[in-house]
């Protein structure tokens, strides 16, 4: 038998449903490669235990003639932000080492009621802030990707960069991710797998620990389009304990899968085109535009005039939602707490949150912090929000005229680790094709195209309309099945 960990969720989901291997099989074959994988440092917590019991209960369904729930025997990994009963959620900060949720997060149990088990709880930026995976209090997650005759150990994209990492090294068939400017795509474009960002409000945010509230929205990460579809099947739906959650049925969107785009307009925005792009960027850009037309797209150009503004908009709106959301951890009722000889409650709040939160998520607090000051609100807050809405009404324009969008993910491949890490702006800078399709909310997905010359993963990003995951997915699969892309990294671990 082929090895099982060469095996993605749908051929997973068929092979136990058919009988042609057990899901205990599966799930042993995971575990074992997860324990053998800890130079990734892709899990903070393993749980065998989950794991196994999820598969036992597939296979006692199985003989027992019972229809199989969707995900029956396919074991994930979860990404440290969404809570776990009974599993330390930490969202990799030490100002959460040692909380273990006494309840479950709304997207990790509509997976667990589909049938997944969990191979255990996936490294991840502090508190979802970061591009490269290097802000975790418990270590760098290490891509499984190598450049040729190097040693240097890569960025695996951030914030979802252990969901990442685990799904490119085959630790797990797939993962949960979350995306609030770009967190899913861009990690999943630097290790060459898929990922999408739903529309905002499809997944339910309840008991998942919150970055920007307006922005924050779950996803799956998975190796190719069709397994992201059985996996945002499963995990999105309405929740009523989130105020921002659509009361929209979930579509079919597996059933749904076609990569005939006969019909569909596909827009390529001008404003994308940034300068000093890599030339290997811009080729795989045209690459995307022909695979689509070959798949009966027309091709239009669009204009999205306000996109220049969206980085520095999502840097104003982001960290003012993360000030107001982390001000809960304060060493009271849970989590760390430092009580220095003599200190009274100011003095513990100070202390705690000294040694609990990191550099980045020190530095976005103190922005969010500033813009929304009384004496600059006005001048940034405001001013950003007015933005948000200007690049909405963008989208909204470039509708008129086209279906889906086509633009690169990320402005380069994976950057070796400490690359980028003294110099903010520049690991801002990742973020520069994601985030304006996360002001707007819009459904967003990135897949595999190519190779760079050094042999590292590039992905192409589909933007599509509110609430037509559909249309971002097709024309994903579209992508897919022209670019062939099956490259795999070289173990190394």
């Amino acid at each position: 038998m082929a090895d099982l960990t060469d095996l993605g969720v749908a051929a997973i989901r068929d092979g136990v449903r058919s009988g042609a291997f057990s899901a205990v099989e599966v799930a042993d074959a995971f575990i074992v490669k997860v324990a053998k994988a800890k130079p990734l440092n892709a899990f903070l917590v393993e749980t065998p235990d989950a794991a196994l019991a999820a598969a036992r209960a597939a296979d006692t369904a199985r003989a027992a003639g019972e229809t199989l729930k969707p995900l029956a025997g396919v074991p994930i990994g979860m990404k440290d932000l969404f809570c776990t009963k009974g599993v330390a959620t930490t969202a990799a900060s030490h100002i959460l080492e040692g909380f273990v949720p006494t309840y479950e997060s709304t997207v990790s149990q509509n997976l667990w009621d589909a049938g997944a088990g969990m191979l255990g709880k996936l490294n991840m930026d502090q508190f979802a802030m970061g591009s490269s995976n290097e802000t975790s209090a418990f270590g760098n997650v290490i891509s499984p990707w190598r450049r040729p005759g190097s040693d240097a150990p890569l960025a695996p994209g951030g914030s979802s960069g252990g969901s990442s990492s685990a799904v490119a090294a085959g630790l797990c068939p797939g993962a949960t991710g979350t995306d609030t400017g770009g967190s899913i795509r861009q990690p999943a474009a630097f290790t060459g797998i898929s990922g999408i960002k739903p529309t905002y409000g499809r997944c339910s945010r309840w008991g998942t620990i919150a970055f920007a509230s307006s922005l924050d929205q779950a996803g799956p990460m998975a190796r190719d389009v069709r397994d992201c579809a059985i996996l945002l099947e499963a995990m999105a739906g309405f929740d009523a304990k989130d105020a921002t959650s659509l009361r929209q049925d979930v579509p079919r969107w597996e059933a749904g899968l076609s990569g005939s785009l006969a019909g569909k307009r596909v827009g390529v925005p001008k404003e994308y085109r940034v300068d000093g792009m890599p030339e290997e960027i811009e080729a795989l850009w045209q690459a995307g535009i022909d695979w689509l037309r070959d798949a009966g797209a027309e091709i239009v150009d669009v204009s999205l005039p306000h996109t220049k503004y969206a980085l520095p908009a999502y840097y104003i709106i982001a960290p003012a939602e993360a000030s107001s959301n982390l001000a809960r951890y304060d060493g009271v009722r849970y989590g760390l707490r430092e009580l220095p000889e003599g200190a009274g409650l100011q003095d513990m709040y100070a202390a705690t949150r000294a040694a609990g939160f990191g550099p980045e998520v020190k530095r976005r607090i103190m922005i969010g912090t500033y813009v929304l000051s009384a004496g600059f609100y006005d001048a940034y807050y405001t001013q950003a929000q007015k933005v948000r809405t200007l690049i909405a009404r963008d989208f909204e324009r470039a509708w008129e005229s086209c279906d889906v969008l086509l633009t690169p993910t990320a402005p380069s491949a994976a950057f070796a680790l400490g690359e980028k890490s003294a110099d903010p702006i520049a690991m801002y800078l990742n973020d520069v094709f994601t985030v304006p399709s996360s002001l707007a909310g819009l459904p967003a997905m990135s897949v595999p195209g190519g190779l760079d010359k050094q042999g590292l993963p590039l992905g192409l990003q589909i933007i599509g309309k509110p609430l037509d995951e559909q249309g971002v997915l097709n024309a994903g699969l579209a992508i897919e099945q022209r670019a062939g892309f099956t490259a795999r990294p070289q173990t190394w671990w």
